[in-house]
């Protein structure tokens, strides 16, 4: 906030951002608590706050099911899809609606866009790349018919990155705000076969490359508490991470839900989830030791409530977005603060 005192008696003179005002300690302790909110958001780099500087107000993504499915799951590079992926994919929230513009325009017929002036096209369920130049210019088109959308994401594989798409993604750059998320969960590639991820981390190197090429935003997902995945492997793959020029970071907990296959690991007392004292310190770890000008996407997945297993804690987004900022607080962490060249 930048206060200083100049005064005392019954108002307290304060001089905020350069002028002298007279405050009541009431009003001085409101200020405190504001103080302490930002001095919260400050912690890490959050998405909201991001978009808010980049686009003067607030901006709101509209998840969009583009009628796509994965490599690992038609046989390309396996079947079945990744373990711990229901068969909506990362879609479960949504309403399936095949026409892409009938989405955009039921969307803006609720209530729900009424939160925003400004909203993001986010391409999420499946694997939004994996289909021919001429059907993905097509269905970005289609989600593209509204003049308050101002951004474009896609979420995708690094195995369905290429330059032809790659090209097609920054002939909207003109226009769109325009970001691709890259799956890469984890950078240990053994722990990628056991969750049938279905590519290597040599192909995410790869794919960030072209996309840097190109000046498009790279924001990446990792998870926490896969399964057989140590420490170690944790720290190895936000180093691997940190080799990358990557933008923006989506920080998953591993979650079970049902009709996956980890759900059957899970009943054979094969997979036991982290704890949320143990997921917490994680999310910490990865928060401050990586570079303060990551744009944090999320620190947790959402699973939902009717479909999930375990683990219960999943389920309450607000204890672990407060277990994070206590942790930091209490223990003054910021961003970036245990990494070398900060």
């Amino acid at each position: 906030m930048g206060t200083e005192n100049f005064g005392d008696g019954e108002f307290w003179g304060r001089r905020i951002l350069g002028t002298e005002i007279s405050l009541s300690p009431l009003t001085v302790l409101i200020f405190s608590d504001i103080y302490i909110t930002m001095e919260n958001l400050k912690r890490y780099n959050r998405l909201t706050e991001y978009l808010k500087e980049k686009f003067g107000e607030r901006v709101l993504k509209i998840c969009i099911d583009g009628g796509f499915t994965c490599p690992n799951r038609d046989g390309t590079t396996g079947f079945g899809g990744c373990i711990f992926c229901s068969e909506t994919g990362s879609g479960d929230h949504m309403i399936h609606n095949k026409d892409i513009s009938n989405q955009i325009k039921n969307y803006f017929l609720s209530y729900k866009s009424s939160r925003a002036n400004k909203f993001i096209a986010y391409f999420q369920n499946f694997t939004n790349t994996y289909d021919s130049i001429e059907n993905l210019k097509r269905k970005y088109d289609s989600a593209l018919i509204d003049d308050r959308i101002v951004a474009l994401a896609i979420a995708t594989r690094p195995d369905c990155i290429n330059e032809d798409i790659v090209k097609l993604l920054h002939s909207y750059t003109s226009k769109y705000y325009v970001w691709v998320e890259l799956g890469l969960q984890t950078s240990n590639d053994e722990t990628g076969r056991l969750i049938n991820r279905g590519y290597s981390s040599k192909q995410f190197t790869k794919a960030v490359a072209l996309l840097n090429k190109y000046n498009i935003d790279v924001v990446t997902h990792i998870m926490v508490g896969l399964p057989g995945e140590s420490e170690s492997d944790l720290k190895n793959t936000v180093s691997f991470i940190n080799s990358h020029n990557i933008q923006g970071i989506k920080i998953h907990s591993t979650y079970v839900i049902k009709n996956t296959i980890l759900a059957q690991m899970y009943y054979n007392e094969l997979y036991k989830p982290l704890t949320l004292d143990e997921y917490l310190n994680s999310v910490v770890y990865i928060l401050t030791h990586i570079p303060k000008n990551i744009i944090i996407h999320r620190i947790s997945g959402d699973a939902p409530k009717n479909l999930l297993i375990a683990p219960d804690w999943n389920s309450h987004k607000k204890l672990i977005l407060n277990g994070v900022d206590k942790i930091m607080k209490e223990n003054n962490l910021w961003q970036g603060c245990h990494i070398s060249n900060f």
